[in-house]
């Protein structure tokens, strides 16, 4: 009885702690959205066929983060790809990492806040964002995205959107499971 009740008690302090680590990151004093948690590379890659990239297409990768989204957007597939990073470190890293793979007229970094960019002329939004921040960006998404826009959720959904297309990634060689929703405009 007493191991069922720690289990429960713990149950219960990791579920506010998640909880209040949603909100504190939603509502950051440095403007932050998220933390910075890179999205490994095969699943990357899955995000870009799961939204069905072609080059010369315009992407963008939202919180950014060391650009590994964007880089591999340009390098492998030929598009238009844009970042869009408020941490001045990460930001300063990925375009280093651009410009030094030779990728400036493919690939960029923004410095700024995701919330304050028009993404009117996206084909292709990838975004690995808490539900809170998902929130947020909904409204600026259903006013500026053009019809047959795609996005790509990496692990959380839009709750008031019908995904088009889940796909689940058991194990992304790091022992960790994934899912992405493709959501079409």
């Amino acid at each position: 009885m007493r191991l069922n009740a720690t289990f429960l008690l713990l149950g219960v302090l990791l579920t506010l702690g998640l909880w209040a680590q949603e909100k504190s990151a939603a509502k950051n004093e440095d403007g932050k959205l998220a933390p910075y948690f890179p999205t490994p590379l095969t699943v990357v890659d899955k995000m870009l066929q799961l939204g069905e990239l072609k080059a010369g297409e315009r992407m963008y990768d939202l919180g950014s983060g060391d650009g590994r989204i964007v880089i591999l957007a340009a390098r492998k597939y030929k598009a238009d790809a844009t970042g869009v990073e408020l941490d001045d470190a990460l930001y300063k890293q990925s375009a280093q990492r651009i410009k030094t793979l030779g990728l400036e007229p493919l690939a960029r970094i923004v410095h700024g806040d995701l919330l304050q960019q028009d993404y009117s002329t996206s084909d292709l939004l990838t975004i690995y964002l808490l539900p809170v921040a998902i929130e947020k960006v909904t409204p600026i998404f259903e006013k500026q995205l053009k019809k047959g826009a795609r996005i790509v959720a990496h692990d959380f959904e839009f709750p008031k959107w019908t995904a088009a297309k889940i796909l689940d990634i058991d194990d992304d060689g790091e022992g960790r499971s994934h899912r992405l929703y493709l959501y079409r405009r």
